[in-house]
């Protein structure tokens, strides 16, 4: 005999949240009352006509195909009244499937990002303008269409030429004559010409050089690359707050101060830009390799990384400058009486302790008596302890990282398995369900049926896979 079930949820029927509810999730059986889940109505488990699809009639209980793992976190949210943790053998993607599958709302799936160090994703508006929308995908999203994935391999194929012609200018053979040009107009600048203009070799213009030439052709695409995403960008001021824009504009700076040097030495004029800030500014040309991040995940990965462990990186280069100090000081005051020593003074013996602590050893600079030694073993092993202190946070947060930008594409080449009984929810296709023997899990969706037995007679149970 069984007592007449009231409305599920109703006020005079307490007796009712106090029954419990078995789960069987994969095999493990859990119970729980039904009162826990009811604090959450909006879930998958705390709405009565939502977990009913899941409902056996024959076990009298709720069967879930999945996670196991998973789900004591899941029934320790609805026992706790909404703490969420992740279990700590669960991998990030498959705990974030399993809380879009109970549906526990997306407060709680904001606030769980937050708790595992999600960035806030903000939303990336696109322009009004139809035209300017169309030319801003095809620049800034690659993955939009066909055109931007060709635009993307060209924007990489031209730094990945850039970057190469950039080396190989440095070659001997190829870097005696620039630098000869480049002496001579630094002499002549300061006045310090002592070959009369009949007996100087005439210089080779440099818009002859294959290198320059290369270098211009480049320049022309990362201009117009840069000149079209700014004209079709949303918004101004975020696309100058931008990084990457940043470097692109920077990435094209030391070609125009070059050719403004250049043009200036052809119409006569004296340059007044000396030697040494034009190979800074020309140093500053490897920074174009950052350009490839815009189109490499594993460069943004590094990027995030690197941004969210700079409290680790902090600590850590304070560590390295308190050893540094520490031993450096030791190594003088324990060789200041050799005569064969490296170690003259305290700021000399900085580059032997950075070197010994990182475990680099170029053996340049070492102690040649027994307290040096000794110094410099304390040295080595203090080195060891202090960088593996911080690095496995660093490792953990690149781990953390590099699962993040994978879960999109693992949702995309893996599906879970439909195991509802129907795959639209309405009221036509509820009425093929089962009256349970829990009297409260579908009291007052059945009403006014005719039940015969436990099984009503409308529709057999199936599970569509």
């Amino acid at each position: 005999l069984t007592q007449p079930s009231a409305p599920y949820g109703s006020r005079s029927s307490g007796w009712g949240l106090s029954e419990r509810l078995a789960i069987n999730v994969s095999g493990m059986r859990y119970e729980t009352q039904l009162r826990t889940l009811a604090q959450f109505p909006d879930s998958l488990l705390g709405d009565p006509n939502r977990r009913v699809r899941y409902f056996d009639p024959l076990r009298n209980e709720l069967f879930l195909d999945r996670n196991r793992f998973c789900f004591d976190a899941i029934l320790y949210f609805y026992q706790s009244g909404g703490r969420l943790r992740r279990p700590a053998n669960v991998p990030l993607d498959i705990f974030m499937d399993e809380l879009r599958f109970y549906d526990l709302g997306e407060d709680i799936m904001n606030r769980f990002k937050e708790d595992e160090g999600f960035p806030k994703e903000e939303p990336r508006p696109l322009p009004d303008n139809e035209l300017q929308r169309k030319l801003w995908m095809l620049f800034e999203h690659p993955e939009s269409s066909g055109g931007a994935r060709i635009i993307a391999i060209i924007s990489v194929m031209v730094i990945v030429v850039s970057i190469l012609i950039f080396c190989l200018e440095t070659l001997p053979e190829f870097r005696n004559e620039r630098e000869l040009r480049e002496v001579r107009r630094e002499r002549q600048r300061d006045g310090r010409t002592t070959l009369s203009s009949s007996t100087q070799k005439p210089e080779s213009s440099p818009f002859q050089d294959p290198f320059f030439m290369v270098e211009t052709m480049c320049i022309c695409w990362f201009s117009f690359e840069l000149v079209m995403r700014f004209a079709c960008s949303p918004s101004k001021m975020h696309f100058f707050k931008d990084v990457m824009n940043v470097i692109d504009f920077f990435a094209i700076i030391p070609y125009f101060v070059t050719l403004g040097t250049e043009l200036a030495k052809s119409k006569g004029g004296t340059p007044s830009v000396s030697l040494a800030i034009v190979r800074v500014i020309r140093l500053v040309r490897v920074f174009r390799i950052f350009k490839l991040s815009r189109h490499s995940k594993g460069l943004q990965i590094l990027g995030q990384t690197l941004k969210a462990s700079l409290r680790e990186l902090a600590l850590l280069i304070f560590f390295l400058f308190i050893g540094v100090i520490l031993f450096s000081s030791s190594v003088y005051f324990a060789e200041v009486d050799s005569q064969d020593t490296s170690f003259t003074s305290i700021p000399e013996a900085f580059w032997w302790a950075v070197v010994s602590m990182t475990t680099v050893g170029y053996g340049d600079m070492y102690p040649v008596t027994v307290g040096g030694k000794l110094v410099g073993s304390m040295c080595a092993i203090a080195g060891v302890l202090t960088i593996s202190l911080p690095v496995p946070v660093i490792v953990s947060n690149f781990s953390y990282f590099y699962h993040r930008e994978t879960e999109s594409v693992d949702s995309q080449e893996y599906t879970h398995v439909n195991t509802s009984l129907w795959e639209k929810e309405d009221e036509k296709a509820r009425r093929g369900i089962c009256a349970p023997m829990n009297g409260t899990l579908l009291a007052g969706l059945c009403a006014g049926e005719q039940r015969r037995g436990n099984i009503h007679s409308q529709e057999p149970m199936v599970t569509q896979v």
